[in-house]
């Protein structure tokens, strides 16, 4: 979570970048790997990090700096993006590299829209979290910070290998939620990245759980009833979990409606 100075000192830059993020287009996705990298840099080098973000040196200081470690390394923008977040004042030594990772993630939305993939992207992300929801192994190992970073994205590539369908952004987004785990799980990290896409998209996250896929027909039933009910575009996040017994789990912020079977005997249990 963002103390005030550093959700301020984000929410600059991102507004600033934006709109060149989109111009940049395909290339975007470049800018984000490289984020990403820079953003893993700075989880494993505290002193790096202490140093780009102590109050006490100078923002030109600061820019200096990861211009000399970075420079003609990176792309531009890159660079760019970076002295910009360096020259702010942070809450926290660490929210700067949540800053690096959420100006990543940015860049990748802006690569998918140049591509036409931003819609495919939330559904397959969708479909992984279905996939691996009821993995529970795999689940905790693709969580499990003891285990190697190289290890934990094999064991996805491993697990979605028959999925050759699967975009590459798609995949760039799922790898970095188990490469760069960042005190995360990883069904949280995809739950996250599905509702910035949402975020970018400029569409409220409706989040449903069932026992089967939904038909395309009940997806545009759902989304019709809540576009209507919110006064506002929405993404539905179809959820599937086998372990649901009939009906739905919708879920809007912290709204939750249930008409599953187990919801429905927890309503007469408390009746009775």
């Amino acid at each position: 979570m963002h103390g005030e100075t550093s959700l301020a000192s984000e929410q600059s830059v991102r507004r600033y970048f934006g709109s060149r993020l989109k111009e940049d287009g395909l290339s975007a996705g470049r800018i984000s790997q490289e984020l990403f990298g820079f953003s893993a840099v700075l989880d494993s080098n505290r002193k790096l990090e202490r140093a780009l973000t102590d109050p006490s040196r100078s923002a030109q200081d600061k820019q200096a700096l990861v211009s000399t470690i970075l420079e003609g390394k990176v792309q531009p923008r890159t660079l760019e993006i970076l002295r910009a977040l360096v020259a702010c004042q942070w809450s926290r030594v660490t929210d700067i590299s949540n800053g690096v990772e959420d100006l990543a993630i940015d860049a990748v939305l802006y690569q998918a829209d140049a591509e036409g993939k931003i819609g495919r992207v939330a559904v397959e992300l969708a479909k992984i979290h279905s996939t691996i929801l009821n993995l529970t192994a795999v689940r905790s190992y693709l969580s499990d910070p003891t285990v190697d970073p190289d290890k934990r994205v094999a064991c996805l590539r491993t697990l979605l290998g028959g999925k050759n369908d699967l975009d590459p952004i798609t995949m760039t987004l799922a790898e970095h939620a188990t490469r760069d785990l960042r005190n995360r799980r990883y069904l949280s990290t995809l739950s996250w990245l599905i509702e910035k896409i949402s975020d970018h998209s400029g569409e409220e996250v409706v989040t449903v759980t069932s026992a089967v896929p939904l038909t395309d027909q009940q997806t545009q039933r759902i989304t019709d009833l809540y576009t209507q009910k919110l006064n506002h575009p929405v993404h539905i996040n179809s959820v599937v979990d086998e372990t649901v017994l009939g009906g739905l789990r919708i879920q809007v912020g912290a709204q939750v409606t249930d008409t599953t079977v187990v919801a429905q005997l927890h309503d007469l249990q408390r009746v009775l």
